[in-house]
């Protein structure tokens, strides 16, 4: 399994945990404490070493002074989340879903022709990140904005974006992933689907 999968499937893993607990004052105290992690780098909380380093596979460790490409994914997708799932009922509407991606999700703030030009430009600022950093601040601007429409997110597949996208080589495959995702929806509604 390559490793964008696996950081994939180690999000979505936290993610159902963190959604399915029968403990409600438990699962609010730990998506609080995730959020408190939003603008700051891994390992910078100590707090919240243990939301997302534990029981993380030993090969998605990083080993050098900073945080991996994949600690990097990994706790991003995992405080967004917390956002996301902000004021949200867990059991009645989860702001993690499968198949989402954040290209359709994008897609689903446009309700109004009006809308197209915000978002896409909003959208457009995401995809030129350069770091991970900048990256980190526009993805939060954005996750801001599905919360309010309460439009979810695959967060599994937003971690493998993530992790992708740090490799220069890879970035413009997910560019592209993401613009596909976008206007395949106007494809879609304009009846022009190939």
């Amino acid at each position: 399994m390559d490793r964008g999968t696996q950081v994939a499937n180690y999000v979505v893993w936290k993610t159902e945990q963190l959604l399915h607990t029968s403990n409600e004052s438990a699962q609010k105290a730990a998506l609080a404490e995730l959020r408190h992690g939003l603008g700051r780098a891994p390992g910078e909380l100590p707090e919240l070493w243990g939301a997302f380093l534990q029981d993380l596979p030993e090969e998605l460790y990083g080993t050098s002074a900073g945080a991996s490409r994949e600690e990097w994914a990994i706790y991003l997708a995992l405080t967004l989340f917390a956002l996301h799932q902000q004021g949200k009922n867990p059991n009645t509407s989860p702001m993690h879903q499968k198949g989402q991606g954040l290209g359709k999700a994008m897609g689903q703030l446009i309700q109004t022709p009006d809308d197209e030009s915000r978002v896409r430009r909003r959208f457009n600022v995401l995809a030129t990140s350069a770091d991970i950093q900048e990256m980190s601040t526009h993805l939060r601007s954005v996750v801001q904005l599905l919360r309010g429409e309460s439009i979810p997110l695959d967060y599994g597949m937003l971690a493998k974006d993530i992790f992708l996208y740090q490799f220069p080589e890879y970035a413009p495959n997910v560019r592209l992933a993401w613009g596909r995702d976008f206007y395949y929806r106007k494809s879609k509604e304009s009846g022009k689907e190939d």
